[in-house]
């Protein structure tokens, strides 16, 4: 067997470099090359040809077999995200923010699977027994039957789960495990990856459904190499603004179930509480209609939801205005400006601009663009649209406003909310307009020469 060669891998990207550099050539990172010994190289090609494997047993593509089985876990909006419950024998990895309430979330949904009557493992890397105790207790989950660890050796960790067998094990988190077999710190590449596909490998053959807890890097992506990904069935990420009490639990990659489904969660003294009906918290708080305010109409997932896009414009003093953006795409907020100044005439020079989407809430679909361009219109113009009208469309750089997908969604919703009036792009395949009373524009130039008397 050949000498295994020490080599340098990127603990951001999984990019391999010969020798330790400052900055990684792959995602350009800093200080994040560490070195690693990589496992063997394995049998040669004269060993695998000598020793033939099994025949795989090949099965037709048009065989029915029935959906696989769900456990819910008692919390709707965690059930929603995951396609309607945890799937047994699945992978699930679970990326956040230090101290956005990762381990709150699981700590709830490991109490409440284990008050349904299945086994709850939960290991924890990060802390001590005595100090997941103290967070079940302010919980008021001391009294169910989850049984917990303190382990970082992946090896101790599944012998103790062949021998338990639980229907559900929580790791928190991935980056703390290490096996003995790789030479290189925990947290590193090689770690991570191994601990990543024993724990999976682990789920699939014994039937447990295991949730890994990733850290994730100042950019928000998940600490380690991108494969972790690829290995586990469901990738989720619990996101907010620290200053906001809302967290949204966002799927983006599901095999069990759509994917770009949120849940919505409230932070309070006693817990993650579920949100039904986020549209009603998100506008809960707003006032009378003020210049710049504009309620959107969107889609998250499979679940509408209306938000408040809020627009400030002023004077600038700097040679260069300031265009700030929370919630939303800085890059399509210029486009945005450039259309407007070249379809219609409106321009924004030496004018500072400022963007938010209300309740800490990231909105990335592009139906918002009607509504931004609403809302920085009412905002320069310093016109109020009317209280209980929502807007949503697509615009494009001709200025044609493009119709979005599901629009009686959004309507049904607004009408749910008490809303008596919508604003959307001509074109939109309306099945029944919801009791709305419909204003339908060809093009931005209609926009701001019928509605705001500008251009």
């Amino acid at each position: 067997m050949a000498k295994p060669v020490t080599q340098f891998a990127c603990t951001s990207c999984g990019a391999v470099h010969k020798k330790w550099s400052g900055r990684c050539d792959g995602c350009g990172a800093w200080n994040t090359i560490q070195e690693e010994v990589p496992l063997s190289a394995g049998p040669s090609k004269q060993s695998l040809g000598a020793a033939k494997g099994r025949k795989v047993a090949l099965v037709a593509l048009d065989g029915q077999e029935p959906p696989p089985p769900r456990t819910l876990s008692g919390l709707d909006e965690l059930d929603r995200v995951l396609g309607g419950g945890l799937v047994p024998a699945s992978a699930t990895l679970v990326g956040g923010d230090p101290g956005i309430g990762k381990s709150t979330l699981l700590l709830q949904a490991a109490a409440s699977f284990a008050r349904a009557g299945r086994s709850v493992v939960y290991v924890s890397g990060e802390e001590a027994t005595a100090q997941v105790r103290m967070r079940a207790q302010r919980l008021k989950l001391s009294d169910t039957a989850v049984r917990l660890a303190a382990e970082t050796n992946l090896r101790d960790v599944l012998t103790t789960l062949e021998a338990e067998k639980p229907d559900l094990c929580i790791v928190d988190s991935i980056q703390t495990m290490w096996v003995d077999t790789v030479e290189s710190a925990p947290g590193s590449v090689a770690q991570v990856r191994a601990c990543a596909h024993e724990l999976t490998r682990f789920a699939k053959k014994v039937g447990t459904s295991v949730i890994l807890v990733g850290h994730v890097t100042k950019e928000g992506q998940i600490a380690g190499p991108r494969v972790v990904e690829h290995m586990v069935d469901t990738v989720l990420y619990f996101e907010g603004e620290r200053g906001h009490q809302f967290r949204i639990l966002r799927a983006v990659k599901n095999r069990f179930g759509p994917a770009d489904e949120i849940g919505v969660f409230e932070m309070t003294g006693a817990g993650l509480a579920e949100v039904a009906n986020p549209s009603a918290l998100f506008l809960g708080d707003r006032d009378s209609p003020a210049p710049g305010s504009v309620v959107f109409a969107g889609l998250e997932g499979t679940r509408p939801l209306l938000v408040e896009i809020q627009a400030l414009v002023a004077p600038s003093s700097l040679s260069q205005p300031r265009r700030a953006v929370v919630g939303w795409d800085g890059a399509r907020l210029s486009m945005i400006l450039a259309v407007l100044e070249a379809r219609t005439g409106v321009g924004f020079a030496g004018l500072d601009v400022y963007l938010n989407v209300a309740g800490g809430i990231r909105v990335g679909e592009p139906a918002a663009d009607l509504a931004v361009a609403c809302a920085l219109m009412s905002a320069r113009e310093d016109a109020v649209l009317p209280a209980r009208m929502v807007v949503f469309g697509e615009l494009s750089l001709s200025g044609a406003l493009r119709p979005v997908a599901q629009a009686d969604s959004r309507l049904k919703e607004a009408a749910k909310l008490g809303f008596t009036a919508a604003m959307a792009p001509k074109g939109c395949k309306l099945g029944g307009t919801a009791g709305l009373e419909l204003k339908l524009l060809p093009d931005v130039a209609t926009l701001v020469g019928d509605v705001f008397g500008a251009g």
